[in-house]
């Protein structure tokens, strides 16, 4: 029997060396609050191309300042971004490893000075501040923004681009009848709140031809919330404009903590994927070889999505081609340490 996980997996133009992917995780580290790639950037993502990691999608990358979670998220909201971004898929490419960017939009959840933008007038939580209720031209505005980003994104040499319509931020926002509550073409009812997404994802594809992924979250763990089986029609609507894979992950809608535990995400993946017949990547405390396995051998996803587990350990792709008893092959420069 062949394993899956260390199998290549063909999107597109792109492939994928393995079925592993680096799940986007903020890095909170432009300390001069620019956006900016620096040294730390650098760091990070090569030691896990190094790793050998499959596809290591760069964190939340804001498409505009205010709509940056906090002050030292990066950005990609200048042609000044670029530069720093390109050379960075340039050293992850180097590894043989894919590049993919997430971009994003906090909403409500930004945490900065001066006014955030939101579908409703809702705040977070009593502690965060409340947001400004967006109109259509701000709507529009954020609209291109995505798609300005994109551009960007492959002026850098990405290979894959996803939009973060998941943890309460922006698009999800949107997608939430718990947090949004207007009354226009955008909200009310299903396909309305779905609109925000829709021209996004169009925006985005008249400038972007390569593997369009969109991260959602299946559960929002609170009544009246969206749940996997919204997902089913949402992900439909997502097929029909080409989306290439649902990156299904779960809560941060509201201040509601999930029940978790390993895998517990994984079943929003697996439904979503058979049930619209696209492919999905699966995510949340999957911190084991056998595990990824058993989830790409029962087609429950089609890639997984590694989160803290690469957080704690660069070479977690050896750690688990180990327990999966195959040969990786090392980086020519560690090889005489890999077995």
């Amino acid at each position: 029997m062949s394993i899956k996980l260390f199998e290549s997996y063909q999107m597109k133009n792109v492939t994928f060396k393995n079925r592993i992917v680096m799940s986007p995780m903020c890095m909170y580290s432009c300390e001069q609050e620019d956006g900016m790639v620096n040294d730390w950037h650098d760091t990070h993502y090569t030691s896990r191309a190094v790793g050998q990691v499959g596809l290591i999608m760069i964190e939340a990358t804001a498409v505009a300042p205010e709509g940056r979670i906090s002050p030292q998220d990066l950005g990609i909201w200048s042609d000044e971004h670029i530069t720093g971004l390109k050379n960075l898929t340039s050293r992850i490419k180097k590894h043989g490893t894919a590049t993919g960017i997430q971009l994003a939009h906090a909403g409500r959840k930004a945490v900065l000075e001066g006014e955030i933008l939101a579908p409703s007038a809702l705040p977070f939580d009593d502690n965060m501040k409340t947001p400004k209720e967006m109109t259509k031209a701000e709507i529009e505005k954020t609209i291109q923004a995505f798609a300005h980003a994109a551009e960007r994104a492959k002026k850098a040499n990405f290979d894959v681009i996803e939009l973060h319509a998941a943890h309460g931020y922006l698009i999800n926002e949107f997608l939430s009848p718990l947090t949004n509550k207007r009354t226009d073409d955008y909200g009310g009812t299903q396909e309305n709140r779905y609109r925000f997404l829709r021209e996004t994802i169009d925006a985005v594809q008249q400038v972007w031809d390569g593997p369009l992924f969109v991260r959602i979250s299946a559960n929002e763990y609170q009544n009246g919330g969206l749940q996997a089986e919204d997902y089913i029609q949402i992900g439909q609507w997502m097929k029909e404009q080409d989306v290439d894979l649902i990156d299904v992950s779960s809560g941060g809608v509201v201040p509601v903590s999930p029940n978790a535990y390993p895998g517990y995400q994984v079943p929003f993946a697996e439904k979503i994927r058979h049930a619209v017949k696209i492919p999905t990547g699966a995510v949340g405390l999957i911190t084991r070889g056998i595990q990824a396995e058993e989830i790409l051998q029962n087609n429950r996803a089609d890639l997984v999505f590694i989160g803290r587990a690469l957080l704690r350990n660069p070479y977690w792709a050896k750690e688990a081609a180990g327990e999966l008893k195959y040969a990786l092959q090392a980086p020519e420069q560690y090889r005489r340490g890999w077995s």
